[in-house]
């Protein structure tokens, strides 16, 4: 399992370069003309890029309004101050030739045209003072991904205010990093990474989008301040991204991959002590890859395995579990020697799931050049365990962040209880903080993790779920740079709640409240998501039928299949950023008018299992009013269930509270005397979870014929009401 805690951090917000580092930038003092002058063909950069503001006036005078192309119709208008700025994200690095900047009324008389290259380190391309309006047309030279006007001095009471904000240039051509040995260097406890003779500290994020979408994604891996990425499996397929992440000035921890891996769906379980036709295969698969990219300049390190000596624990116990341990640790020796011998430039690790898997390492591994090890809440105690076993290699941490589904305490419907987006971030920076802390020892971390999907685990651990930037994504950019001054961030949830929170009927209607606002004042449009994981295995997000009241409150239909689920309310800024919180709701059985004059009734049936599972399931369960018990049946048809209601009554509805192990096909039937018998109902077309059927009769017997199961189980129910 690519496995991927703690408290609320203040939210990243925008803040200004001081004045007094400005000053230390380069400047150029210019009068600037009304008209603009020819040029040489360059290109337009800017128009409908990620635009930014220190401010706005209004909530129709955005950034974006800047760089929209539209010269008279929209614009930017900043709050009625001085020191504002706007700038434009080109999505690359850039050459700079031309700044044109057409003002409104309110226009900048003093300011600068500053560029950067991860929208935190400026430097000045051109200073304007004395300007006058109208039309500016800046001839600068230099590069940047970033390009600001960074206002000084207004020209009025008003604030600044452009209609257009114009980029031209070229992207620029930054090629591949230099190429040089990377090297664990050092004495015990005092180690380093370089690559090519200079120090290298692994800034990462692990990989998740397909390696066809590495020139896609690597640039913005690499504006958030990451120079590493980490995958899991190397073959063909992997020179795509090797080149994307070359061409970006990344480098990739390569990662083999070995049976069983950690966690479920990880693969099969191999013995190490005696298959040896699946080591040789593999140290030989390994070893072509070895050669194919061992000379790749984005090639950082091997990566042999991934929590496979924690995965071992599902194949084996006792003694065997041991010597598999045993087998395994050595088994990755041999693939270190056998690395070395065809690459004795780039270092060889090996990840696990705990530390407790490092002393296998240290006895049956001494080839391995570091160590590395995935950990989440735990992360801040890997410097002592390290201490403590008295380990002579450094480490990396390979996947860390926010806690995760295994290590958080369960909530109300008793099921994990997701952190909160804020509490992620922090998580993130926490981590961070902790193996930076451990110096000359921990060479750095691959954060958990660069993925797409927006599904359950998506939203848990993603910093881009559907290409949108979280919380936690800035988090991470601020540990590797430092800063996020200058970048919009997204809407921050609190204080979220459901109501009913464990008894939301099927098909009907539940509420869902939060504290929402945006840092940057921006406009938010919600989306509410369901997802049944919990009650169905399904992980996807699935959009919710759902109406909002105001003040941050939404009415939510609840589906109709029993079982606690995840709302997910999801608040997006407009500007590729969002917000994301969840709580579980526990879907019920909707009620029914009128007296359940089955409770506790005397029921009998024609088979019931004994011993399966949460078995005896025997036939009282099924009307005692608890829909946590039930009654189950062997699996075969036909089967029946009766009920004896001790007297003749009128009925009026039944609903039936099916396990899992539904029918597909039955009747309802009553009798006076439990011998004769009458048919009120009958489906061939039942699809379980909650049938409510309205009945019109008079009886004291009440039998569910059972004909046809919609499963290969038998049939199996947690509740049989019937209302008179």
């Amino acid at each position: 399992m690519f496995r991927p805690p703690s408290r609320i951090v203040p939210t990243p917000r925008r803040a200004d370069v001081s004045l007094l580092a400005l000053g230390a930038l380069l400047a150029s003092s210019i009068t600037v003309a009304l008209a603009p002058s020819a040029h040489a063909a360059d290109t337009l950069l800017s128009r409908g890029k990620t635009a930014t503001a220190s401010s706005q006036e209004g909530d129709g005078y955005s950034a974006a309004a800047a760089v929209d192309g539209d010269l008279t119709g929209t614009r930017w208008a900043s709050q009625w101050s001085d020191q504002q700025w706007l700038q434009v994200d080109l999505g690359q690095e850039s050459d700079i030739s031309r700044v044109v900047l057409t003002w409104e009324t309110a226009y900048g008389k003093d300011y600068e045209i500053q560029a950067s290259d991860n929208g935190t380190d400026w430097h000045t391309l051109k200073t304007v003072t004395g300007g006058d309006g109208g039309t500016d047309d800046l001839a600068v030279s230099g590069t940047g991904r970033y390009i600001r006007m960074k206002g000084l001095t207004r020209s009025s009471g008003y604030g600044y205010s452009l209609w257009e904000f114009q980029v031209y240039g070229s992207p620029a051509d930054t090629g591949p990093p230099a190429f040089g040995a990377v090297k664990v260097e050092g004495t015990q406890g005092n180690w380093r990474l370089t690559v090519g003779g200079q120090p290298y500290t692994v800034k990462g994020v692990t990989w998740g989008p397909a390696v066809s979408d590495g020139p896609k994604y690597l640039p913005d891996v690499k504006a958030m301040g990451a120079n590493t990425i980490r995958t899991w499996g190397t073959d063909a397929s992997s020179k795509t991204l090797l080149d994307a992440a070359a061409a970006n000035g990344i480098r990739v921890i390569n990662g083999f991959w070995l049976q069983p891996g950690g966690g479920p769906g990880a693969g099969g379980c191999v013995d190490y002590v005696t298959d040896t036709t699946y080591k040789n295969n593999s140290l030989a698969e390994f070893a072509k890859w070895v050669e194919a990219y061992k000379s790749h300049p984005a090639t950082l390190m091997w990566n042999v395995g991934n929590e496979s000596v924690l995965g071992l624990q599902n194949c084996y116990s006792g003694s065997q579990l041991e010597a598999e341990r045993n087998a395994y640790t050595s088994f990755v020796n041999d693939v270190a020697k056998k690395i070395h011998s065809i690459d004795p430039d780039h270092p060889v690790t090996s990840t696990d799931a705990w530390t407790g898997a490092w002393p296998y390492y240290k006895r049956n591994a001494p080839d391995l050049d570091l160590y590395a090890v995935n950990s989440y809440s735990n992360v801040c105690k890997v410097r002592q365990d390290w201490i403590d076993g008295g380990y002579t290699k450094p480490y990396i941490i390979t996947e860390t962040g926010p806690a995760g589904e295994w290590e958080v305490p369960n909530d109300v419907n008793g099921i994990p209880d997701e952190p909160t987006d804020a509490q992620k971030a922090d998580g993130y920076t926490n981590a961070w903080n902790c193996v930076t802390g451990h110096q000359s020892v921990a060479l750095g971390a691959t954060l958990f993790h660069y993925g797409t999907e927006h599904d359950f685990g998506g939203v848990w651990f993603n910093l881009v779920p559907d290409g949108l930037k979280r919380l936690s994504y800035y988090a991470v950019k601020k540990a590797y740079t430092g800063s996020t001054a200058g970048d919009n961030t997204p809407p921050v949830i609190s204080n979220m709640t459901v109501s009913p929170a464990s008894s939301a009927p099927a098909g009907g209607e539940f509420t869902v409240h939060a504290d929402v606002h945006d840092p940057d004042g921006d406009p938010i449009t919600y989306k509410v998501f369901l997802s049944g994981n919990y009650a169905n295995g399904d992980k996807s997000l699935v959009p919710a039928q759902w109406r909002s009241t105001g003040n941050g409150t939404f009415v939510v239909t609840a589906p109709k299949k029993l079982g606690v689920w995840k709302v997910y309310l999801q608040a997006e800024d407009g500007h590729g950023n969002a917000g994301i919180e969840t709580k579980s709701v526990k879907v019920v059985a909707p009620p029914v008018s009128g007296t359940n004059v089955a409770l506790n009734r005397p029921a009998t049936a024609s088979s019931s299992q004994q011993s399966y599972g949460d078995c005896p399931c025997t036939p009282g369960l099924a009307v005692d009013g608890n829909t946590n018990t039930r009654w189950a049946s062997d699996w075969s048809d036909p089967q029946w269930f009766q009920v004896d209601l001790g007297a003749s009554k009128a009925l009026h509805k039944m609903q039936l509270v099916w396990d899992p192990a539904y029918a597909k096909s039955y009747e309802v039937q009553v009798s006076d005397d439990g011998t004769t018998w009458r048919s009120v109902y009958s489906t061939t077309a039942g699809d379980g979870d909650v049938d409510t059927i309205d009945v019109s009769a008079t009886a004291r017997y009440v039998r569910l014929q059972l004909t046809a199961r919609g499963t290969s189980w038998g049939y199996s129910l947690h509740e049989l009401g019937i209302y008179s």
